[in-house]
C-alpha cells in the first residue's frame, strides 16, 4: 500500500490457492421427421470453485487477513433445431432452446477485529423459439424473414454484513421477468459477380419488470437496420462495409449485488437498465495469398448511446459501486487478423494471429470530465503456431495471448488488472479415429497478474486520493491432460 506520493505505508505477503472442479456432460441425437430433419441435443454444466487467501502483513504492524470465497454453477440446456426444405427454393428452420442455470457465492473477509460476510443465491433461466423462412428468388435475389420470442427470468437473494450485522445493499433481493420478441425481413442481392448487397431490418420489443427490493415495469422498442456490401474485385480480394444499428442484450449479472471482499469491492444490481445501442459503421478488406494464407484488415467506429458503465447509486447504508446507463460515447476498433501457411518452410505448420486496437471515450458520471470505458482492453492479441505431424498422427503447437489491462472507473476508486503475455504449450495424439489424447503445459512461462487500486476519500474529482493498493501476484504453471473417446 502506497501513499499518494509513493511512500511505503503498507507491506504485506499474501499466500493463495484455490481448486476448481468442472463436469461436463453433452449428446446430441439427429433424425428424419416431418419430412425434414430433427436434430435434439442437452448439456449439464457443474462447476465448483475455492479460493483462500492468508494476506500477512508485515509493515507498519504484523497480523493476519484471511478471505475466502466459494462459487457453485450448475448449468442445463436442452434445444431442438428442426430443418425442412419446402420445394426447390424454399426451406424452413425451427428453433427452440431451454438454458438454466443455479448459482450461489459466498466471501468471508476476516482481519482483526472486523468481520465482513457476504451471500449470493441466484436463479437463472431463458427459453428462446426461432423461426426462420428462407426464398431464394432467383439466382441473383433470396430473402429471409423470421420471427424469435424469448422469456428471461432472475431470482436472486443477496446478505452483506459487518461483525454479524446486516447492511442492505440495493437491489439485494429482486425478480425480474423480460419478454423479448423480435421479427425481421432479409434480402441479398447479387447485381454482379463482383458485388453483393445485403439490406436487413429487425424490430424487437421488451417487457421487463422487477419485483422485491426494486419494483419496476418498462416496455422497450428498437428498430435495428443494417445494409452491408462486399466488392470482390478478384478471387482473391475482397472488401466488405457494413452499416448498423446495434442493440445489446442485458446482462442479468448486472441486476443484482456481487462481491470481492478481498479487494473490497462491493457492487450494488441495478435492474433499471436499458440496452445499450450503437450506430456501427466497418470496413474491412481482406487479400488471400498462397493458397491457404489471408490477412484482413478491418476499421470500425461505434457511436453508442445509454453505454453501460459504472456509477454510484445511494442506499440506505450509503453510496455504491453499480453498472449503470451513463450517456453516449464513442468506440473505434482497429483490427488484424493473419494466417501464414509454412508449408513451403515447415512442413505441415502454420501460424495464425490476431490483434485489435481499441480507443474508446465516455463521461465519467463521477467526475463529469472525458475517460475511456470501464474494462475495455486498448490492446487485445493472440497468435497461435501449429504443425500436424501426419506421420506419427500428432499434431503439437505454441498459444500465445498477449499481455492486456483492464480499468474500471468506480465512484470512489480506479482499480486496475494487467495480466502479462500467456503461453500455452501442447501436443495432441490421435492413436485411433475415435481417441484423441491431448496434453498441455498452460502458463508455460509462470506469468504474473497485477491488481492495482486508486483509493479516494469520497467520490473521485471532489476527494483526494489517499492511497493506491498495488498487489503482484505470481501465478505458477498448470499441467492439463484430456483424454477423449468417440462412441457411434
Amino acid at each position: 500500500m502506497l501513499n499518494p506520493a509513493g511512500v511505503v505505508v503498507e507491506r504485506s505477503d499474501i499466500d493463495s490457492h484455490g481448486a476448481v472442479h468442472q463436469w461436463i456432460g453433452s449428446g446430441a441425437y439427429e433424425t428424419p421427421a416431418f419430412g425434414g430433419k430433427l436434430r435434439v441435443n442437452g448439456r449439464v454444466f457443474d462447476d465448483n470453485y475455492r479460493y483462500n487467501e492468508l494476506n500477512w502483513l508485515k509493515f507498519p504492524v504484523t497480523g493476519l487477513e484471511s478471505s475466502n470465497d466459494r462459487q457453485d454453477r450448475f448449468q442445463t440446456e436442452v434445444g431442438a433445431n428442426f430443418k425442412r426444405e419446402l420445394g426447390a427454393r424454399n426451406n424452413l428452420e425451427l428453433l427452440l432452446l431451454h438454458q438454466t442455470e443455479d448459482y450461489s457465492y459466498g466471501s468471508r473477509f476476516r482481519s482483526t477485529p472486523t468481520d465482513f460476510d457476504f451471500k449470493l443465491g441466484k436463479d437463472i433461466s431463458e427459453t428462446i423459439g426461432r423461426g426462420v423462412f428462407k426464398f431464394r428468388q432467383s439466382e441473383t435475389l433470396s430473402w429471409e424473414a423470421g420471427a424469435e420470442a424469448a422469456l428471461n427470468k432472475l431470482e436472486s437473494k443477496t446478505a452483506f454484513s459487518q461483525d454479524g450485522v446486516a447492511i442492505p445493499l440495493p437491489a439485494s433481493n429482486v425478480t425480474v421477468e423480460e419478454k423479448r420478441g423480435e421479427i425481421f425481413v432479409k434480402a441479398v442481392w447479387r447485381p454482379t459477380k463482383t458485388w453483393t448487397v445485403e439490406g436487413s431490418v429487425r424490430e424487437e420489443g421488451s417487457a421487463i419488470s422487477s419485483d422485491g427490493d426494486v419494483s419496476l415495469e418498462k416496455t422497450l422498442y428498437y428498430t435495428k437496420p443494417r445494409v452491408a456490401a462486399t466488392w470482390a474485385p478478384s478471387a482473391n480480394t475482397q472488401v466488405r462495409l457494413r452499416f448498423e444499428r446495434v442493440v445489446g442484450q442485458l446482462d442479468f449479472d448486472d441486476f443484482v449485488a456481487t462481491s470481492s471482499l478481498g479487494t473490497g469491492v462491493i457492487t450494488a444490481g441495478n435492474p433499471d437498465l436499458v440496452p445499450e445501442q450503437a450506430w456501427v459503421s466497418e470496413a474491412a478488406i481482406e487479400q488471400r495469398f498462397w493458397t491457404k494464407g489471408a490477412a484482413v484488415l478491418t476499421l470500425r467506429h461505434f457511436a453508442l448511446t445509454d453505454a453501460i458503465d459504472r456509477a454510484p447509486v445511494f442506499g440506505p447504508s450509503g453510496a455504491f459501486d453499480a453498472p449503470s446507463n451513463i450517456g453516449d460515447g464513442t468506440k473505434d476498433e482497429l483490427q488484424v487478423t493473419l494466417t501464414l501457411p509454412l508449408d513451403r518452410f515447415i512442413p505441415g505448420a502454420q501460424l495464425r494471429g490476431d490483434s485489435t486496437w481499441r480507443r474508446s471515450e465516455v463521461t465519467d458520471p463521477t467526475t463529469g470530465a472525458k475517460r475511456e470505458i470501464s474494462g475495455l482492453r486498448p490492446l487485445d492479441w493472440e497468435a497461435h503456431f501449429s504443425q500436424d505431424l501426419p506421420q506419427w498422427r500428432a499434431t503439437w503447437g505454441v498459444d500465445a495471448f498477449g499481455a492486456w489491462r483492464e480499468t474500471y472507473y468506480r465512484f470512489d476508486q480506479i482499480s486496475t488488472d494487467k495480466l502479462k503475455t500467456y503461453v500455452t504449450l501442447f501436443a495432441e495424439w490421435k492413436p485411433k479415429p475415435d481417441l484423441l489424447v491431448r496434453a498441455e503445459i498452460q502458463n508455460a512461462t509462470a506469468r504474473g497478474f497485477r491488481h492495482t487500486r486508486q483509493l479516494y476519500s469520497g467520490p473521485r474529482g471532489a476527494n483526494p486520493l489517499t492511497a493506491i493498493d498495488d498487489r503482484d501476484i505470481q501465478v505458477g504453471r498448470v499441467f492439463y491432460v484430456r483424454v477423449r473417446k468417440s462412441f457411434g
